[in-house]
Parts: C-alpha cells; sequence; structure tokens
C-alpha cells in the first residue's frame, strides 16, 4: 500500500534513498521529453512559419470572398429574378382562373413575359442558379402542358430540380399527364409512380395513385392497378381519391 510522505520528508533507508532518486531520474526525464516536445515545435513552427500563415491567409480569403459574394452578389441576383417572376407569376395565376382562348393566351404570356418584363422561359434563361430560376422551370413546364407543348413541357418539368413537398411530386406526375398526350402510357405510368413514391403526403400520394391505378387498368396490369389502389384504401382512406377506388378495383379484378 502507498504511504503518503509529508513535504521535506527525508528518507532513512537505502531503499527509501534508491526510490527517491529513481523518482527524481523520472520525473527528469519527463521534463526533458517535454523541453524536447516544445523545443521540436518551436523549430517546426520557426522553419514553416511562412507557409503555414499563407495557408491560414489563404483559408480566410476563400472564406471572405464566399460571404462577400452571397452578400454582394448572390443575394441581389435572388432579388431580382424574383421581382422578375411577378409578372409572369401573375399571368399563369390568372390563366389557371381563365378559359378558352383567353387562357392560352395568358399562358403564352407568362412564358413569354410582358410589361417589360421577363416570362418563365428567359427567367430560366437568365437567372440559372437562383431559386427563382429553378422555379420558373415547373411553371414554364405546367404553361407548355396546358398548351398542348407536351414535349417542351417534359424538358422544362425534367429540369426542375427544387426540394418541396408539394411541388416535387407534382412536377413528376405532371410529366406523366404529358408522356399520356403522347400516347406513351408506359412511361407515364413509371412517372406516376415515382411521384406517388417521391414524398408521403394526403394531396400528391393519393393523387398519382390513383393515377397510376388507372394508367395500369388500360395497360390491362391488374395485380399493379390493384396493389395501387389498395394503398389508397389503407393509407389515404380520407382522401377525395379514397372515394373513387371501388369502381376501379372492380376493373382491375376483372383483368
Amino acid at each position: 500500500m502507498a504511504t503518503y510522505k509529508k513535504r521535506g520528508y527525508k528518507p532513512n533507508t537505502k531503499a527509501e534513498r534508491e526510490e527517491k532518486l529513481e523518482n527524481e531520474s523520472t520525473t527528469a526525464e519527463v521534463f526533458n521529453t517535454l523541453d524536447e516536445g516544445a523545443s521540436s515545435t518551436e523549430q517546426f513552427l520557426s522553419k514553416y512559419q511562412k507557409p503555414i500563415f499563407g495557408v491560414i491567409i489563404a483559408i480566410a480569403v476563400v472564406i471572405l470572398a464566399f460571404l462577400g459574394y452571397q452578400k454582394f452578389v448572390q443575394e441581389p441576383y435572388e432579388e431580382e429574378a424574383a421581382n422578375e417572376m411577378n409578372q409572369a407569376q401573375q399571368y399563369f395565376d390568372s390563366a389557371i382562373q381563365a378559359s378558352g382562348s383567353e387562357q392560352d393566351s395568358l399562358f403564352v404570356r407568362s412564358l413569354e413575359g410582358g410589361n417589360g418584363k421577363f416570362g418563365f422561359e428567359d427567367i430560366t434563361t437568365n437567372y440559372s442558379g437562383t431559386k427563382a430560376g429553378e422555379l420558373a422551370k415547373y411553371y414554364a413546364g405546367i404553361s407548355h402542358l396546358n398548351l398542348g407543348n407536351y414535349k417542351e413541357a417534359i424538358d422544362y418539368l425534367d429540369g426542375f430540380n427544387v426540394d418541396d413537398e408539394i411541388l416535387t411530386p407534382l412536377a413528376k406526375g405532371s410529366i406523366g399527364d404529358a408522356f399520356l398526350q403522347l400516347d406513351q402510357p408506359e412511361e407515364a405510368l413509371g412517372y406516376f409512380e415515382q411521384a406517388a413514391n417521391m414524398r408521403t403526403n394526403e394531396f400528391t400520394t393519393p393523387k398519382f395513385l390513383l393515377k397510376a391505378a388507372i394508367t395500369a387498368i388500360n395497360l390491362n396490369d391488374g395485380d399493379t392497378a390493384k396493389e395501387h389502389l389498395n394503398r389508397i384504401k389503407d393509407e389515404f382512406p380520407n382522401s377525395e381519391e379514397a372515394g373513387k377506388i371501388d369502381v376501379y378495383l372492380g376493373q382491375a379484378e376483372v383483368l
């Protein structure tokens, strides 16, 4: 058992004197090692001082440049793009409420612009990389879809890259709508299924599950149709689509 020795304690026996010398030697070695380490560190810093400071300064410059770019370039650019979107957005919103030739005219104006402002197409080109530029791709795609320009709609919607709970699956499902109009139901089915599975919510999921089921029925694929319809029944019983599935389940059963 270790024995605590008071300060100033003097060893009396030979064994105690040897133990003291050994302890003092070990302590000296530790301090020597620390001194050598500190000396090596000082030598390293002295030798590589300029490169080290150069790296630190370079990192600081990059950080400051990035912050400056965000503050004085990207933010004003984003604001400018958003301002350009206002007029095109108004045309689009009015088109949704209109019908016939007036609706078509408004969708065209939303794409091409008016009153000195860009339309969605020019915004996607001139403000690429901004939030408004990405959002313009979605609206341009939907506008072309309503105008019957299905290939153009697919191009814009396929390029839309925004992580949004509603718009992301809506864009994917709208590509399916365009393929249906192009008489390519197999491709449409794949996009409807992707749209249904991209997010799980009460709006887009049952909406595209039903579209996938109806498309599968038209392709004489009863098993796929039943799978999608039963998912609506089990997971989204309160959705609008749930009230329509019995008719389609009957159709799928006979395939």
